[in-house]
């Protein structure tokens, strides 16, 4: 029977989503949920995810795939799948789908969101993971800024040099600046990303947000296709996986969450 599961994990302290050769050495998320499952199904357990998110990222809703004949409950699952988990990485929720669903190929969207805390003092406290920005920015340039990444483009300008996707082409869905109080909110919906783009993407918006660069450059950098003119790629410290979009007959009960407060969620920013 196929299984799909929402994970939810602050990606500090792990190399990543995808597992590595010796997790010993390099912990991964995919090969710490893979051994909970294998001890619960008394087998061996491979998981497939939405999307493999780089060392220190987060998610608020991984989305994954496992297969398993063991005679187990969904809620058998849960919880004991949870019960073994290192922490920051929780099971949300386990669903039986049709063999059908592939939570990498069935899924139409992606959605993350990039945290920053704009204010002169660093926060005290650990949680949330945000990157710290202590000089003011200009959340409306920053949005006005990110709108000419909205459709299909050739996103050489915000790709990283090691990534092995054979097209630089995407479609961003939308995407949206906007601050409550010290908190500013990038939030993205693309069909799918590229190595570090969202990352990229940030990094030349903080630019644009600083006065550094004009709103216009954001769209330079986009038809020159120059990764090296781009700004330096934002830190993973506030990069979370939001969830992925799929068809309503998979029925998943949770296909994206959001961390925290964010300005307007009313208008179905996740829904497509």
């Amino acid at each position: 029977m196929r299984y799909a599961v929402g994970v939810e994990y602050c990606g500090a302290g792990f190399h990543g989503w995808q597992r590595q050769a010796d997790e010993s050495s390099t912990p991964t998320i995919q090969g710490a949920l893979e051994l909970a499952l294998s001890t619960i199904a008394d087998h061996p357990v491979r998981v497939q995810g939405c999307g493999r998110t780089d060392a220190g990222v987060h998610a608020a809703l991984q989305i994954a795939q496992f297969d398993s004949g063991a005679a187990r409950t969904p809620d058998n699952w849960l919880r004991g799948t949870n019960t073994l988990l290192p922490r920051g990485v929780r099971v949300r929720w386990v669903r039986p789908v049709q063999d059908a669903f592939e939570a990498r190929f069935s899924a139409l969207s992606r959605s993350y969101l990039y945290l920053i805390v704009n204010g002169r003092v660093a926060p005290a406290m650990p949680a949330p993971q945000a990157l710290h920005a202590p000089r003011t920015l200009d959340v409306a340039a920053m949005h006005q800024a990110a709108q000419c990444l909205v459709g299909e483009h050739d996103f050489s300008a915000f790709r990283a040099a090691a990534c092995e996707s054979s097209t630089p082409w995407r479609r961003v869905f939308q995407v949206a600046v906007d601050r409550v109080g010290e908190r500013v909110y990038l939030r993205i919906q693309a069909n799918a990303f590229l190595l570090h783009m969202v990352r990229n993407i940030t990094g030349s918006l903080l630019s644009i947000g600083h006065g550094d660069q004009p709103v216009g450059w954001m769209s330079d950098l986009l038809q020159g296709g120059d990764r090296t003119r781009a700004a330096p790629t934002a830190p993973p410290d506030g990069l979370y996986l939001c969830g992925a979009g799929y068809p309503l007959s998979h029925g998943l009960p949770e296909q994206s969450r959001l961390p925290w407060l964010v300005a307007d969620d009313e208008t179905g920013f996740w829904s497509r």
